[in-house]
């Protein structure tokens, strides 16, 4: 069954592309994400058929664990995806938090596994340890993370974590699925073995179609099923002209000094994934439409996932239906402001999606 997921913009809201976090490039946000604010995004996503909403995690935004146990008090159903920098924290801590937050919030857990892909971010935390040991260290944290939530005492010895009589002592019951991306060959290898969801940025859908059959035949061989998501924004208006119109109006409202400074800071980015979304527009303005519907323009300022589907509500609902026959079972939407496009993308975009697949 495919499920769509909204986003929770934790370091502010506006009606110009932002940054999922406040950093080089970033537009000065226009709503200030205070915990009412968020609240009423998460119920809009919540009403408007949306399964759970992912938050960022940063140095330029506020923790995720606290802001999403702010979050859960205000909504029913919604499932908060928690986005966590494996590392940072013991996998024996982070798995105990993962219990409490299950408990207070009825089961309504996810976990987004970010190894971290900016080295300068990471030496600011104080992690010094390079690209690819940081993937190792991902694989230790999230087998230990499964060991504790397995229900049996366990001892571990890895070359990052040690733990003694671990575990505890009986099965997280409902478990949080744990979602997890990047495009390296490390990445791939950490995601087939151990996450639940392995999530992609927008690419053309031959692309993806490529990436989804590789990770299925890589989780395969673990002896493994693995779910893919499709972490992508939208512009979705009734015409098409309109849709378009409004990708012009955001990308006016990008200034090239903006552009500049952002893209500046993805060159020296480590992630393999941001370096796919760069090489999607070469830096340029000028040619942006990569695929049919599908536009790299968000990524000249914006990290992360840097392409939107463009188009008239149907146009956007065969896009993502096109995705869907590829493989992407799960798809991370958003759109800006993200208040009123989820209660718009929820009540234009999906139905049309769901009677296409039925």
């Amino acid at each position: 069954m495919t499920q769509f997921h909204w986003f929770l913009p934790t370091s502010g809201d506006g009606t110009e592309v932002g940054s999922a976090t406040v950093a080089a490039g970033a537009a000065k946000h226009a709503r200030t994400a205070s915990i009412g604010y968020l609240a009423d995004v998460a119920r809009t996503a919540e009403q408007s058929g949306f399964t759970a909403a992912l938050t960022p995690v940063g140095a330029a935004c506020p923790d995720p664990w606290i802001v999403c146990a702010a979050v859960a008090q205000h909504t029913e159903r919604l499932k908060l995806l928690v986005a966590f920098r494996t590392g940072f924290a013991l996998p024996t801590l982070v798995a105990q938090q993962a219990e409490a937050f299950q408990a207070m919030s009825g089961g309504r857990l996810a976990l987004n596994a970010v190894t971290g892909g900016d080295g300068a971010e990471q030496r600011a935390y104080g992690d010094f340890l390079d690209h690819g040991e940081r993937y190792r260290r991902t694989a230790e944290c999230l087998e230990v993370i499964r060991r504790c939530w397995a229900g049996e005492r366990f001892d571990y010895q890895g070359d990052h974590y040690r733990v003694e009589a671990g575990g505890f002592g009986r099965a997280l019951d409902p478990a949080p699925p744990i979602y997890f991306g990047g495009a390296s060959a490390a990445a791939e290898q950490v995601a087939a073995q151990l996450s639940d969801v392995y999530l992609m940025w927008g690419e053309p859908p031959a692309a993806i179609g490529e990436r989804a059959a590789r990770m299925r035949a890589l989780a395969t061989g673990h002896g493994r099923a693995l779910r893919l998501g499709l972490r992508i924004h939208v512009i979705a208006r009734p015409t098409a002209e309109q849709a378009w119109a409004e990708a012009d109006r955001l990308l006016a409202g990008m200034d090239p000094e903006r552009i500049a400074a952002a893209q500046q800071r993805f060159a020296r980015m480590e992630s393999v994934g941001q370096a796919r979304m760069a090489a999607l527009h070469g830096g340029r303005a000028d040619s942006l439409v990569i695929a049919p519907n599908l536009w790299a323009g968000v990524g000249l300022v914006r990290e992360g996932a840097g392409t939107a589907l463009v188009g008239s509500y149907a146009e956007v609902a065969e896009r993502i239906s096109e995705y869907a026959a590829l493989g992407v079972d799960e798809f991370i939407l958003s759109a800006w402001p993200h208040l009123e496009e989820a209660r718009r993308v929820g009540e234009h975009v999906l139905p049309l999606v769901r009677t296409t697949s039925a």
